[in-house]
């Protein structure tokens, strides 16, 4: 009776696989939830059986969609091509689970399902930065933020791709049990025990493709021009657009604003010169569009979460 009682007690966690899983993203959540005291932790799907993944494996699903009416947290992780479009009655179970209080959270492209769902309406998001502009021009009432690690609303939370999934499981058992816990579980995986959900998505955060969209060109010369004082009304100009129209469009098919895509593609060109060359902080900020070694530095600050001496000696070389 008192087993039954502790187990009882623990904190549910239930995987949503609604179609070919990302294995990766899928065993992070049973590494942490499934190996950590406090917690019960199980697998649930639009049908039970064996389920493909995207890295040629398959896992097996033991419970129906009915498992995420007990769940007290729900791991959305990512998602391949052939989960898409997500079934609606694994949608309407979700919905259902977070409006009875249930807590959502996503990895990777798993915050997908979550904008499918319309949990994410109106709330900062993010994802693996390869797919934000197509999260946010297929999800326009989502706010999504293509540099960040996580964003947790505390019943909704949202994780970059790959490892920003292991911090964001980690910041969830800090909450929950504490952070001398998580720090136990972080030493088990041989991770850091803390970022911050604000950390950048490091190196090519801010580098994602434009190919495929209708301002190619444009952004072709934003790129090779991009150390030029560049401005709205000429980047309209040059795409025969009002500025108005040109700033729909463009946060329509990258995700951002002309400012944020300008800003990122110098950030990315200090970087490079920061980790190739030997040129001070002060020519690659002329060389870049910065123009001081103030205005690089603050920038990096606010972006990267981190200086550019700093970034020149973890990268460099």
């Amino acid at each position: 009776m008192a087993d039954t009682a502790v187990q009882t007690a623990r904190h549910r966690v239930v995987g949503l696989l609604v179609g070919e899983v990302v294995m990766f993203d899928l065993a992070i959540a049973d590494q942490v939830f499934g190996r950590t005291d406090g917690y019960t932790w199980s697998v649930c799907g639009v049908r039970r059986g064996w389920l493909p993944t995207t890295t040629g494996l398959a896992v097996r699903v033991d419970h129906g969609l009915a498992a995420l009416d007990e769940a007290d947290t729900i791991v959305v992780p990512g998602i391949g091509d052939e989960a898409w479009p997500v079934p609606a009655a694994a949608l309407r179970r979700l919905r259902a689970a977070h409006a009875r209080g249930a807590r959502v959270i996503s990895v990777c492209t798993g915050a997908f399902v979550l904008a499918a769902a319309g949990l994410l309406d109106g709330r900062r998001a993010t994802t693996h930065w390869r797919y934000a502009g197509l999260l946010a021009s297929s999800f326009p009432a989502v706010e999504v933020d293509p540099a960040v690690l996580y964003v947790d609303h505390g019943t909704i939370a949202t994780s970059a791709g790959l490892a920003a999934g292991i911090d964001l499981c980690l910041h969830l058992v800090a909450r929950d049990l504490g952070a001398d816990r998580a720090a136990a579980v972080a030493r088990n995986m041989v991770v850091p025990p803390h970022r911050r959900g604000g950390q950048a998505q490091f190196v090519e955060a801010l580098s994602a493709t434009h190919e495929g969209t209708g301002l190619a060109e444009v952004l072709d010369f934003m790129t090779v021009r991009c150390a030029e004082p560049l401005t709205l009304a000429d980047l309209a100009r040059r795409a025969a657009m009002s500025p108005r129209t040109f700033t729909r469009h463009f946060r329509a098919q990258t995700g951002v604003s002309p400012k944020q895509w300008l800003l990122a593609r110098r950030l990315e060109a200090a970087r490079r010169l920061l980790e190739s060359s030997d040129l001070s902080v002060a020519e690659i900020a002329v060389r870049t569009g910065f123009g001081t070694p103030l205005a690089l530095r603050q920038q990096f600050t606010r972006v990267l979460r981190t200086t550019p001496t700093a970034y020149r000696r973890t990268f460099a070389g």
